[in-house]
């Protein structure tokens, strides 16, 4: 290990860049065209960290206005999580609130690695080597062939398990599935429904889905609704799943309190980013369940690492596309896993300016 190099945050600058999608695309409750990526780097002592969030440029606002006059100055190995919690009471703590303070904590892990002169892996003490990967994406806006081409290109490229959307046009959602179940094959299919449903439709789908063989059942009913997801578990031959808008910890301990889910999501970029991803991982350990994350797959890689109890990470459509298109040092699936580069400062990632700034938001 190289020496620690000490020295306060200089600066903070933060970016936000927004990406067209490949074509559009909807889920069971919401439609989209474009992806805005918030950026941060936090720099100390000639090395720089780099983060990001995807969210609104709010997002950046809120950290040009708030958090940035906190990390600035600071010794960027102390507790500044904390401090950016409290400094975020009045502002609004859940919501973008968590994104931003998960853009600054990456970025800050991210500088205290390369400070330190070892890998982000190291710098979390992270004891496994490669993550799990499921293929995501599968949008209600599809096309049956479209849906088919994309799952199959994760199976052959030796991915075990792939998700697909469901819930905005139920009437079609089976010649959808049965489309996705021939192009996969012995692979294991996931789907998502992101709140679409009321608890009874839900239910009903929990039976229908075994004629698929579904084993993965995200948010039957909305996530603000524990005492439903409970509902659908307890019923379902198949594992009910939640957590992607976890911002604090007791979004957390309301679907751990409630037995809502099998297996709990977070996502780093949304519920206050390493440090708050690990917090999360460690309750749901507590609890004996497994953790999966949430998008944003290179660097929840790193987060995913240091999560004895991990399930997997979801490789996700767009955001692998934003990131192979503004970051350098990107991480590649090999047989559906990731494997980290131990010999790479902090997560390896540098962002392609001339490329970034063709998508300036």
């Amino acid at each position: 290990m190289a020496t620690r190099i000490e020295a306060p945050v200089e600066r903070v600058d933060v970016s936000a860049y927004t990406i067209p999608t490949d074509e559009p695309e909807s889920d069971g409750t919401f439609e989209w065209d474009s992806t805005t990526i918030v950026v941060v780097e936090v720099t100390a002592g000639s090395k720089t960290g780099l983060g990001y969030s995807y969210g609104p440029r709010a997002v950046g606002a809120l950290i040009e206005q708030n958090l940035a006059q906190i990390v600035t100055g600071s010794d960027p190995f102390t507790n500044l999580w904390a401090e950016m919690d409290r400094s975020l009471r009045n502002a609004g703590r859940p919501g973008i609130g968590s994104m931003a303070m998960a853009a600054v904590d990456v970025a800050l892990w991210d500088l205290r690695a390369r400070l330190l002169g070892v890998s982000l892996i190291d710098a979390l003490d992270a004891q496994q080597d490669e993550v799990p990967l499921y293929g995501s994406g599968g949008f209600t806006s599809y096309s049956n062939e479209r849906l088919a081409e994309q799952l199959r290109t994760w199976v052959d490229e030796g991915f075990t398990r792939v998700k697909m959307k469901i819930g905005r046009n139920p009437g079609r959602d089976p010649s959808r599935l049965s489309a996705a179940k021939d192009a996969i094959g012995d692979a294991d299919l996931f789907v998502d429904a992101n709140g679409a449903y009321e608890r009874g439709q839900a239910l009903d789908w929990a039976d229908r889905l075994t004629e698929w063989d579904v084993r993965w059942f995200e948010e039957p009913v909305s996530s603000d609704d524990p005492v439903g997801l409970r509902t659908v578990r307890e019923r379902a031959a198949l594992d009910v799943a939640a957590g992607e808008y976890i911002y604090l910890l007791s979004d957390a301990r309301n679907l751990l309190d409630a037995r809502a889910v099998d297996c709990l999501q977070a996502d780093v970029t949304r519920c206050g980013g390493i440090t708050g991803f690990l917090k999360v991982a460690a309750l749901a350990e507590e609890c004996g369940l497994e953790v999966s994350a949430h998008c944003a797959p290179q660097v929840s890689a790193f987060a995913c690492l240091a999560v004895p109890n991990l399930r997997h990470l979801e490789w996700f459509h767009d955001h692998v596309r934003v990131e192979r298109m503004l970051f350098d040092g990107v991480l590649e699936p090999l047989n559906g896993t990731l494997r980290p580069d131990r010999s790479r400062p902090g997560h390896g990632l540098e962002l392609k300016r001339v490329e970034a700034e063709r998508h300036a938001a």
